[in-house]
């Protein structure tokens, strides 16, 4: 396929402390000719700390979430190949490389970041087990990595409609309408780590808005599955 470039976006919402790292390491890839950092909002430097490293900037006059903010950088990029990272990445940003190759080579239509297993309990579990049943019941299919955020596309397989999903929902509804479109997702194993939730009450707010978000989709696909069974006449 065509590989003159990589066109990355990075939706941040407050990550002026790793932001900048993090786009130093992306910058550091050869093939990437693009990085555009869409502010979803942010109410700190963001926004600043991105444009002294050289990135185009959207900023966005409020927080809209980030299917949101992804619609809005992917229509300033036209590399033919798309990166979508977290900004809070920082230096381990550089393990996108590892991305890219399995498109470059023709092997895949999308690439998902497998994180490495952290030792210890991160979290109670139940957000992740949602999303893998989810899953399951949706497309047939066992998939560990639902969740990551850090992905590369194809840029013509890219359509608005896998980024529609609120908030945390959008990696789950993402992943289920790649699955159910028949494309070639592989899953690559990464060396990346980013903030780990902890079990103080944010994290734990912060795991509950993951599992109403994601359970919110999974209904409204389950609804949808059956509304569609019934207008066709399937039992």
């Amino acid at each position: 396929m065509d590989c003159s470039g990589v066109g990355v976006v990075i939706p941040a919402y407050n990550e002026e402390q790793r932001i900048g790292s993090t786009i130093r390491a992306i910058k550091s890839l050869d093939l990437v000719r693009e990085i555009v950092v869409v502010d979803d909002g942010s109410t700190d430097n963001t926004a600043q700390v991105a444009m002294r490293e050289g990135a185009s900037l959207i900023k966005l006059a409020r927080n809209h979430g980030k299917g949101y903010a992804l619609c809005q950088g992917l229509k300033a990029i036209s590399s033919p190949i798309v990166l979508i990272l977290d900004a809070d990445l920082g230096d381990s940003a550089v393990e996108a490389a590892k991305l890219i190759q399995p498109i470059m080579e023709g092997r895949a239509d999308v690439t998902i970041a497998r994180f490495p297993s952290l030792p210890g309990r991160h979290g109670f579990g139940l957000v992740k087990g949602l999303s893998r049943m989810g899953i399951r019941l949706l497309t047939g299919k066992d998939f560990d990595a639902v969740l990551s955020g850090q992905r590369a596309f194809r840029r013509e397989l890219i359509n608005p409609q896998f980024f529609k999903y609120k908030r945390f929902g959008v990696e789950f509804g993402m992943t289920v309408d790649l699955l159910n479109h028949g494309f070639r997702i592989c899953q690559v194993d990464v060396e990346m780590d980013h903030r780990v939730t902890g079990f103080d009450l944010a994290g734990v707010l912060h795991r509950a808005r993951q599992f109403r978000d994601i359970l919110v989709v999974l209904m409204s696909k389950l609804w949808e599955k059956v509304g569609v069974k019934k207008a066709y006449g399937i039992d």
